[in-house]
């Protein structure tokens, strides 16, 4: 009988770029570009790492209603990882169309 793999919690898939390596401060800023020219609504999401795979994250603040500039969703970001820097902290992009999450990718994996 084939031996069985032990479950490895560094091999949890947080979504979006999860498969990829970690994107560059550039490559974060150009997501968050396209996000805003969908029309998209930001918001910042944190989590410990041990319930990372939980349906539920912690959300900073409130979605960033109408929010045009990507250097205050980047500060948005920053903010939330100082605060709380033992969590991952993701991006959603809310699509008020929908009423669906047009994007959503962890930004900062805990230390």
């Amino acid at each position: 009988m084939a031996e069985i793999q032990d479950y490895n919690n560094s091999s949890i898939r947080l979504g979006l770029f999860s498969y990829l390596p970690p994107l560059t401060p550039e490559q974060v800023r150009s997501q968050i570009v396209y996000l805003i020219s969908q029309g998209w609504t930001p918001a910042v999401e944190h989590v410990e790492p041990e319930h990372a795979s939980d349906h539920y994250w912690y959300m900073w603040k409130l979605p960033m209603f109408g929010e045009q500039s990507p250097e205050a969703v980047i500060a948005e970001l920053e903010a939330c990882r100082r605060a709380y820097p033992g969590h991952h902290v993701r991006l959603i992009g809310y699509d008020n169309f929908s009423q669906s999450q047009g994007i959503s990718f962890v930004v900062f994996r805990a230390g």
